[in-house]
């Protein structure tokens, strides 16, 4: 993918502060398939209108000021910060009216405790 390709690519490269994606070597960090998961959902839902990447980003730092504080060997683990990414779009999707409360939570109960499980590619 190009850097045209998505109208939220400026924005995503340019966030920065508690709100900056985790990179490695200027590329991004996933540490397990659902937290690029959920990158690919916020941006393909700001790219085809459903929500508005700046209501998102300010959901997203919300819930990282909100978030207890990791220990400090935990501080720069990408799965915490993607826990709040997460948290931000389930956040915006319900209110956007996206996907319902009940839909929201049937379908994380279906993933923890196991009946549903796609991490595979």
């Amino acid at each position: 993918m190009s850097s045209t390709d998505s109208a939220a690519d400026q924005r995503i490269a340019y966030m920065d502060g508690d709100s900056a994606l985790p990179r490695l070597n200027g590329e991004l960090v996933f540490e397990a398939p659902w937290e690029g998961r959920a990158f690919g959902l916020a941006v393909a839902l700001t790219d085809q209108g459903a929500c508005e990447w700046e209501d998102f980003r300010a959901g997203l730092i919300a819930e990282i000021a909100d978030a207890p504080s990791a220990p400090s060997d935990q501080a720069d683990v990408p799965s915490a910060y993607y826990e709040r990414w997460l948290a931000a779009l389930a956040r915006l999707a319900v209110s956007e009216g996206l996907v319902s409360q009940d839909e929201l939570d049937l379908r994380t109960g279906e993933y923890a405790s196991g009946e549903r499980e796609d991490d595979h590619w």
